[in-house]
């Protein structure tokens, strides 16, 4: 995953897709903070992006109205204060009044009205709409003055206040430009921390410490992220005090990194979790049987074990043990283990017949085959790739392995037509809402890139938006948890723990972090001499 240095990302809902952890870099600079950052970002926009390195940096870049603290409860940001109708359908949010945008333009009610206008554009190439409609009806968005909005709803919608960390994008400078193609989605400016300065591809984005900013002022001079998708390259780095803080340390390097006395590591459960997803209008996971069958031919243990050592635990579900909706009871929850008996007796009753000459399964002289894509430099991902081809071959199904650079790997997903199955991940916002993934109508528009469509789930995801009693929510959840895992559209993988490796150098970070990461807040953070 890509650096985690604020928490804005947790706010909506779903970050994107989960990346694993080179380029030259400026010389070091002693007042510099220098990460890691795990792919080159996409959108330096945080209405465009989808992913967690562009989110990784323009959550220093910018801020919405609310935010996350380390208890994961959501706190005012930009907005001073806020407050709810009785009926739950109207918030008032009241904003500060001295905040100015990296350019010294005033931040005003005008420019968070113009960015969720761009959100509900149809027009605005975004996969956040839905967390801004209910049920087709899209939230309205009024200002009262200069300093104040509301938010009119259609009906009680409980996840709306963590939509709210929208990143707040300035009016003046793009009401007359396409969002899309905007040269701003490559020189930003907001009002965060952190100024931006430089984007060279491939390298490095700069950033530097606002003078201006309206909350705690930064103590670092600013922040180097480097891009290294490769995870050695990323190790060496680490090890080498070419770069301060790496966020995504592989557990077979624990030991090696422990070893260097200049090194503190840390480990934690974050908000992810990774999942191979099946094309589900095409043939052969267009049939129930076969999902059934992949599902029956692995041994999700045997690749916690092996690849993760120790560090993570196998992923039954859409969610995490961190949040308040993971079900108490999985009694429910269809696990279908390993057996691969079963999956062969399964890939039979569709028709296939075993080659014993080619060692595969057939039908009218066609191998039962399909490709896995997955991202390059992710070594979990790559070994796990590995992994499951092997067991596939087992029960006589060939696998092929793709690997993919992070930016034509993210434009995969966006056609319907271009994969059979995929791995990847997704970082979850604290908010259990996960209508953007799996939703019917968000397929094509946001992040449901497999076909997933069932009507009952659909029915549970609206409900749980309308419902704010908490008990209530959960028990709405567990019914959507347990009808995905019976559909299998995806295989659930594991929980990898985030293992990041720290410069001792690097002063403020937390010793005991939470699955918000090891920095609070980056002006806790310092640097020695």
């Amino acid at each position: 995953m890509g650096m985690r240095l604020l928490k804005s990302w947790v706010l909506l809902g779903v970050c994107g897709m989960v990346l694993g952890c080179a380029g030259s870099s400026t010389s070091k600079d002693q007042g510099f903070l220098h990460v890691s950052l795990g792919a080159e970002p996409s959108f330096l926009n945080p209405v465009l992006h989808s992913d967690s390195a562009s989110s990784s940096v323009s959550g220093l870049i910018f801020n919405g109205l609310m935010k996350v603290d380390e208890h994961l409860d959501l706190v005012p940001d930009l907005a001073e204060s806020y407050t709810i109708s009785p009926d739950g359908k109207r918030y008032t949010f009241k904003l500060r009044q001295n905040i100015r945008f990296h350019d010294g333009h005033l931040l005003t009610a005008e420019d968070v009205i113009y960015t969720f206008a761009m959100v509900q554009d149809p027009k605005t190439n975004t996969v956040r709409r839905s967390g801004y409609m209910i049920n087709g009806v899209p939230i309205e968005f009024i200002q009262v003055d200069d300093f104040t909005i509301q938010a009119i709803l259609p009906e009680p919608f409980a996840p709306f206040l963590s939509s709210m960390g929208m990143g707040i994008l300035p009016q003046h400078l793009l009401h007359d430009q396409d969002i899309n193609t905007s040269p701003f989605n490559r020189n930003p400016i907001g009002t965060g921390p952190f100024k931006f300065v430089e984007w060279r591809s491939s390298q490095y984005v700069k950033l530097l410490k606002n003078d201006d900013y309206f909350d705690k002022e930064a103590q670092v001079d600013g922040i180097l992220m480097k891009i290294i998708p490769d995870a050695n390259t990323a190790r060496l780095s680490i090890q080498n005090g070419d770069i301060d803080i790496q966020d995504s340390v592989q557990a077979k390097d624990v030991p090696l990194l422990n070893a260097k006395a200049h090194l503190a590591l840390y480990d934690y459960y974050s908000l992810s979790y990774t999942y191979m997803g099946f094309n589900l209008s095409k043939p052969p996971f267009t049939d129930r049987r076969f999902r059934l069958a992949v599902s029956h031919a692995i041994n999700r243990d045997a690749i916690v074990r092996s690849v993760l050592k120790g560090y993570g635990r196998p992923t039954l579900l859409p969610s995490t043990e961190e949040l308040w909706s993971y079900p108490t009871d999985l009694s429910k929850i269809h696990v279908f283990g390993y057996n691969p008996d079963k999956s062969k007796a399964l890939i039979e009753e569709m028709g296939y017949v075993f080659n014993p000459e080619s060692g595969y399964y057939e039908k009218d002289g066609v191998p039962l085959s399909f490709t896995l894509l997955t991202n390059k430099g992710n070594k979990y991902r790559e070994k796990t790739a590995q992994i499951i081809q092997r067991f596939m071959q087992n029960v006589g199904v060939k696998v092929s392995i793709q690997l993919m650079e992070w930016s034509s790997f993210i434009k995969v997903t966006t056609d319907p037509t271009a994969f059979e199955a995929i791995m990847s991940g997704w970082g979850l916002g604290i908010d259990p809402d996960g209508y953007s993934i799996w939703h019917s109508s968000q397929h094509g528009s946001g992040f449901n890139f497999i076909g997933y469509n069932n009507p009952r789930v659909d029915r549970l995801l609206e409900a749980g938006r309308r419902e704010t009693v908490i008990s209530k929510r959960q028990a709405i959840y567990a019914q959507v948890y347990q009808n995905i895992t019976y559909d299998v559209p995806y295989y659930f993988l594991y929980q990898g723990k985030a293992i990041s490796a720290v410069n001792r150098r690097v002063k403020g970070i937390i010793e005991t972090p939470g699955p918000l990461g090891i920095i609070d807040d980056i002006s806790d953070i310092y640097l020695d001499p």
